[in-house]
């Protein structure tokens, strides 16, 4: 078990700070190198170009004092230490010392490079009223010089990325080095310091927009963690109420046989028991919204389920107004745009005085579903909160028909399961209105 593990354990790479400083020191030295490889050739060539110019210039005088008269051949033979002269009539060598009795002849006036006695030379070559006139310098300065260049390059260069290998390892550790602190810090929080968040240096760089990231994050944990208590908090008092109340009423049954009218215990069984089933429907149904979303898309009419809730709670005895509703086709799972119509139906009715009315309407590419009470309305500092999970407003709990908090909540999420909103605002009848708008078909959107 522990070698099938290992196997699966992929392997352990360098850090990040070797690495960085691996590829600076990679970069650096291809870059010094080609720069240091590319700095001598063109030196050399700089270098030789400007002994070229310099044996031109003395050729061209050679020339002309031969020509003139000026210079005698026999004066050619003389020779210093850099430089080689031969003078070559048509028939061969006139004049010439040993060395430059080897030199090549160059075609026209373009300078040439040759070798004599193991020794480099630039060679240029003109004629004169005596015959070729063969110049060449030596280039051994050049070359020297060359050298000199190469070998405070290669010294210079390891320095350099020694020195820049050096400063990026500083440089990458110190950075490094917040990020270690902010990892202690997260790999501290627990549960029970989710309050806790990272330091940041205030220098506004990338570390400090991590940190900022990050703390974004933990308030969204903190906020989801401190829901779900105070969801599984509500939710345990909602469940504990009718348990409760089934209890009292079984234990006086048990004490008391004749205090209870027949029949009482069981409809007091029977409502609770039916309050609990709503309850734990609800909570399902808002489990596999969390969990799944949606079902499958279907054609949907808003229309059509306002219609439908019309008809229920006009066959309840209850007047409803339903003269604003239009069509409002969508496309979404029918069950849960039905239970999320409902549930503004039963919302409306439990706080309204005398009226309710139903609309719907397709607008700027989006379905809206409203339903209207001329009730209390919402304040607006609890517009928001009312879609919260057991949340109820003071009116709501002190009514016996005040639901379990639930309702709301459900709606909102089957609208951004769809990809939509619920909300709620004034309504003209004086109440509250809630809304329920989604992305309206695409055929609507078209036409």
């Amino acid at each position: 078990m522990a070698d099938d593990a290992a196997e699966r354990r992929p392997p352990r790479r360098p850090s990040i700070r070797l690495r960085i400083v691996a590829a600076a020191v990679a970069v650096v030295t291809v870059a010094l190198g080609v720069g240091a490889a590319t700095l001598v050739w063109t030196l050399e060539r700089m270098l030789q170009a400007s002994v070229a110019e310099q044996l031109a210039d003395e050729l061209d005088a050679l020339a002309q004092g031969i020509d003139e008269g000026t210079i005698q051949t026999a004066a050619l033979v003389q020779r210093d230490d850099d430089v080689l002269v031969a003078l070559r009539s048509p028939t061969g060598v006139v004049v010439n010392t040993d060395a430059a009795a080897a030199l090549p002849v160059p075609e026209g006036r373009a300078p040439m490079t040759a070798t004599v006695d193991g020794e480099r030379f630039v060679v240029v070559a003109a004629e004169a009223e005596a015959g070729t006139i063969v110049v060449a310098r030596s280039l051994a300065p050049v070359d020297d010089a060359a050298r000199s260049t190469t070998v405070l390059l290669a010294v210079a260069v390891p320095l350099a990325v020694i020195l820049v290998a050096t400063v990026v390892w500083i440089v990458v550790d110190r950075a490094l080095a917040h990020v270690d602190r902010m990892r202690a810090q997260v790999d501290d929080i627990d549960a029970t310091g989710l309050d806790r968040r990272i330091e940041a240096s205030s220098r506004g760089d990338e570390l400090d927009r991590l940190a900022a990231t990050m703390n974004r994050m933990l308030d969204r944990i903190e906020a989801d963690a401190r829901s779900r208590r105070r969801f599984v908090s509500d939710a345990s008092h909602e469940l504990r109420s009718p348990l409760a109340s089934m209890r009292q009423f079984a234990e006086l049954a048990r004490a008391h046989p004749d205090a209870l009218a027949p029949g009482e215990l069981s409809e007091v069984v029977l409502h609770e028991g039916e309050r609990m089933h709503g309850i734990v429907e609800a909570l399902l149904l808002l489990a596999r919204l969390d969990e799944r979303g949606r079902g499958k898309l279907q054609p949907v009419d808003l229309d059509g389920l306002a219609l439908e809730e019309l008809e229920r709670t006009r066959a309840l005895g209850l007047a409803v107004d339903g003269a604003a509703v239009r069509a409002a086709p969508v496309e979404g799972d029918p069950r849960l745009l039905a239970r999320a119509t409902r549930n503004l139906v039963d919302n409306a009715l439990r706080h309204a005085h005398q009226r309710v009315a139903l609309g719907s309407v397709v607008r700027d590419g989006r379905a809206m579903l409203w339903v209207d009470d001329d009730g209390a309305g919402v304040p607006i500092e609890d517009r928001e909160r009312v879609f919260e999970r057991f949340v109820r407003l003071d009116e709501g709990r002190a009514r016996d028909g005040g639901g379990s908090g639930l309702g709301l909540a459900i709606v909102r999420q089957v609208a951004r399961a769809h990809g939509g909103d619920a909300w709620v605002t004034g309504a003209p009848l004086g109440g509250a209105r809630f809304v329920l708008e989604l992305p309206a078909a695409s055929e609507s959107r078209g036409a």
